[in-house]
C-alpha cells in the first residue's frame, strides 16, 4: 500500500485529488495539509511514503517544506504537484530534493502513473518536464571534467550526450566506440553520482549546482 499525503492550500482540490486517489486498490491517503508548516508536522506524525506537494502554499511554501522533509525524512519521497511549469521551478525543485513533478493540469492518469513510479523505482519526470530540464543543460552547458566526480574525459562525454536524451547506440555512434562500452561509462557515472537512472541523475547535476535556476519566490 502506497502511504500518500496530499500539501495544497485550495481544500476544493485536495478533496479532488484525495477522491482520485481513495478510488485506487494500492494508494491509502494518510492526511491531508493546508501549508508548508502543517506539511512538515504531519510528515512527522504520519512518516508517509509519498507527500504530493504543492508549490505556492501560505506560511511555508512547498520549496521550503521539501528541504526540511528531505533533510530530516530522507526516506519520505516528495512529488511536486504544482502549476508552474517553467524550467526554474523544476530544476529549483529538483535541487530541493523532489523526486518528481507533475503538473496540474496532467490528467487522472498521469498522477497515478506518477505516484507509482516514485514509489517503484523513486522517481518521476514526465517527457514535457524531461524537455524542459534538458533544454536547460543545451542553453546552459553541460559539466565537464569534474574533480568532485572524478569523471574521466569519456565519461563525462557519455554524460553530455545522456543530458540530450541520446540512447546508447546513438551515444556510441557519436563517439565511435561499442554500445556495451557507453553502458558500461553510463553505470560509472551512475555510481559516480549515487544514482541510478537519468532522472536520478538530473536531479543531483541541478543539486550539485550544474545549472542555477532561480529560487521560487
Amino acid at each position: 500500500m502506497i502511504r500518500v499525503l496530499i500539501a495544497d492550500d485550495h481544500a476544493i482540490l485536495r478533496d479532488g485529488i484525495r477522491s482520485i486517489l481513495e478510488s485506487q486498490e494500492d494508494i491509502l491517503v494518510v492526511g491531508e495539509a493546508e501549508d508548508g508548516m502543517k506539511a512538515v508536522e504531519r510528515v512527522k506524525e504520519l512518516r508517509p511514503d509519498i507527500v504530493l506537494m504543492d508549490l505556492s502554499m501560505p506560511r511555508q511554501n512547498g520549496l521550503e517544506a521539501t528541504r526540511f522533509i528531505k533533510s530530516n525524512y530522507p526516506q519520505v519521497k516528495v512529488l511536486i504537484l504544482t502549476q508552474h511549469d517553467n524550467r526554474e521551478h523544476i530544476l529549483t525543485a529538483l535541487r530541493a530534493g523532489a523526486v518528481g513533478y507533475v503538473l496540474k493540469r496532467s490528467g487522472r492518469r498521469e498522477v497515478l502513473n506518477a505516484i507509482r513510479q516514485v514509489f517503484k523505482q523513486g522517481s518521476y519526470l514526465p517527457g514535457n518536464v524531461l524537455e524542459e530540464v534538458l533544454e536547460e543543460y543545451q542553453q546552459g552547458g553541460y559539466p565537464q571534467r569534474n574533480e568532485e566526480q572524478h569523471l574521466t574525459d569519456r565519461e563525462a562525454q557519455v554524460l553530455r550526450l545522456t543530458m540530450e536524451g541520446k540512447s546508447n547506440k546513438e551515444i556510441a555512434l557519436e563517439l565511435g566506440i561499442n554500445p556495451k562500452t557507453v553502458s558500461v561509462h553510463r553505470t560509472n557515472v551512475m555510481a559516480k553520482f549515487g544514482v541510478r537512472n537519468t532522472v536520478e541523475l538530473i536531479r543531483i547535476a541541478a543539486q550539485k549546482h550544474l545549472v542555477e535556476p532561480d529560487l521560487i519566490q
